[in-house]
């Protein structure tokens, strides 16, 4: 069903695919404005790993906090009556 050029897709309960998306296409990157080929429209391949570099971070390990319910409700009589 897909060529070496497309790829297809189907969203399931349909009699065929949904669409093609082109497995390269050419765009201008919306950050650097160069003329890029990818698959996907977006920032280019550069673009992707300098954001990475200034916006990423490191993951912190953090101790869980224990859960503790607020009581907002006073406990009615039935509940506390002794048998």
């Amino acid at each position: 069903m897909a060529s070496s050029d497309t790829s297809s897709f189907d969203m399931g309960g349909g009699s065929g695919s949904f669409g093609t998306v082109p497995a390269d296409q050419t765009h201008v990157c919306p950050r650097c404005s160069v003329e890029v080929t990818e698959r996907f429209y977006g920032p280019c391949t550069t673009c992707r790993g300098e954001l990475r570099a200034s916006q990423g971070n490191e993951q912190v390990a953090r101790d869980a906090v224990e859960y503790e319910p607020k009581m907002n409700v006073t406990p009615n009589a039935v509940a506390l009556k002794d048998d």
